[in-house]
């Protein structure tokens, strides 16, 4: 796990600092070392500023806290071994208008104690010194979100070739500079490309696998273990058949994480389609729908003979998209979605009752099976209609029994069309969902997307077309028996 005191930002090469021919930086003591990063700078005047610290900063100092003595004591060396007990990656000291020269007792201690010492000349300001990092830090940045997107994209048009599992781990292997694997519910190695690892390093990542392999509440999805010459890293995929991807490359650099992360969700969904059939099942489906077959005799290739339907619309104002209406049916947990222009429908097994999804308002019909599908489309979208109107985050078609179940269903069919026969069809929706919402204008305009003025004028209209007063609650009764009917 990274450190939680380590900003999420690359870190800046403390030789592409000095390389800065800007800011005139040179390092006059501690060790020469071509890894050491920077994380942050930061400036402090304090004697001891070890509890100001969080490790990684390029901690810059005028001097203006040395006592006059302080060459002839052990002041250097205990302000320096604080300063490498806190984390700090470097020290910075400032010439002028304090001190003319760097003391020779502070350089001797950065030797001592391995800490790299920056001369900062007297033209360089300290805010430079820092802009210079953040600058470094966004560019390393940029760059590393170029790369993450390249990866990306290249890994999916990878999962869309003819083989795509091996595809995918290919160009998993290219893009981290190491060895991709995917291993089986058994534990076996199924498929794998690039540089493979030693028998040591491969029996790590073979251990490494069965950490995050599911084996009940709390199994972790990832796990890493890193040593001088290899870092190893383990996913589980989501489709819940004990696949894992492992791999293994000589070295962790930003963006590695998530580059796999994108491959482990990919290799999912292929692993998902392998392992169960269900990508083959819906295809068959879709051919014996478009054969006029029955929804019924198709529905047992879907995965069920009960089901619900789900209408969703995003909080924000933006049009669902193909990515997050395909997040959100895995999140409901069907793949049958359906993107319209402002609407996400799911078609979903009945079982467990679907959750609240964040960013997202739904409404979900009663459970139905496949002769009532189109019934179940119609409740679920004047259940967001509620849901939206209400400002809920889901609400659920009723469907408990009530008085209307004392009266025939074909009486009751014949009553609702011959009274609500002189409304048209966008009359009696909105005649339904101002009911629905106890007459409320506004709360019927929000749900149906129009002015409440454009309510007040549909309602005055049912009335008179309907010759009845709505006011009258035995009237609205009556009619909301009868808007009940699909």
């Amino acid at each position: 796990m990274p450190d939680p005191a380590v900003p999420p930002t690359p870190p800046v090469p403390l030789a592409a600092l000095l390389a800065r021919e800007d800011l005139g930086l040179r390092r006059i003591a501690g060790p020469a070392d071509p890894s050491a990063v920077v994380h942050w700078a930061h400036t402090s005047e304090m004697a001891d500023p070890y509890p100001y610290l969080l490790g990684g900063e390029l901690l810059l100092t005028a001097g203006v806290h040395i006592p006059e003595a302080a060459g002839s004591g052990t002041y250097f060396d205990d302000y320096v071994s604080r300063i490498v007990a806190a984390g700090g990656a470097a020290l910075g000291f400032g010439l002028a208008p304090v001190h003319d020269t760097v003391p020779r007792a502070l350089v001797a201690a950065c030797d001592a104690y391995e800490l790299p010492l920056i001369e900062v000349p007297p033209r360089t300001t300290f805010s430079a010194v820092a802009r210079a990092v953040w600058q470094l830090m966004a560019q390393a940045r940029h760059a590393e979100l170029r790369r993450v997107t390249e990866a990306q994209q290249s890994l999916a048009a990878a999962a869309s070739r003819p083989d795509p599992v091996p595809s995918v781990l290919r160009q998993l292997a290219q893009r981290v500079g190491g060895w991709a694997v995917l291993y089986g519910p058994e534990g076996a190695e199924v498929a794998s490309a690039g540089r493979v690892v030693g028998t040591v390093a491969r029996e790590a990542l073979a251990g490494l696998t069965e950490v995050v392999r599911p084996s009940g509440p709390g199994t972790p999805t990832a796990a890493s273990h890193a040593t001088a010459d290899v870092h190893l890293a383990a996913y589980s995929l989501g489709a819940g058949h004990g696949f894992v991807l492992g791999v293994a490359a000589p070295r962790r650099d930003p963006g590695d994480h998530t580059i796999a992360s994108v491959a482990a969700v990919l290799l999912s969904l292929l692993t998902g389609e392998h392992q169960t059939g269900s990508g083959a099942a819906r295809s068959s489906a879709l051919v014996r729908l478009l054969l006029g077959a029955p929804a019924e005799d198709v529905a047992p290739l879907l995965g069920g003979e009960r089901w619900v339907v789900v209408h969703a619309r995003p909080d924000t104002l933006a049009a669902p998209d193909p990515v997050a209406a395909s997040a959100l049916g895995a999140a409901l947990g069907s793949p049958l979605v359906d993107v319209a222009r402002e609407v996400v429908r799911v078609l979903l097994p009945a079982g467990p009752e679907p959750a609240p999804q964040p960013g997202w308002t739904l409404g979900v019909s009663a459970v139905a099976g496949p002769r009532e599908w189109a019934t179940a489309d119609v409740q679920a979208g004047r259940a967001l209609a509620r849901a939206r109107a209400t400002r809920a985050g889901l609400v659920r078609y009723g469907a408990r029994p009530a008085l209307a179940d004392l009266v025939p269903e074909a009486d009751a069919e014949a009553h609702a069309r011959a009274l609500l026969a002189p409304l048209a069809p966008t009359l009696t929706e909105t005649l339904r969902t101002w009911l629905s919402l106890h007459g409320s204008w506004d709360r019927t305009a929000v749900a149906l997307d129009v002015h409440r003025n454009t309510v007040r004028q549909r309602i005055a209209k049912c009335a008179a077309l309907l010759e009845r007063d709505l006011d009258d609650p035995d009237v609205r009764m009556e009619l909301w028996f009868a808007l009940r009917r699909p």
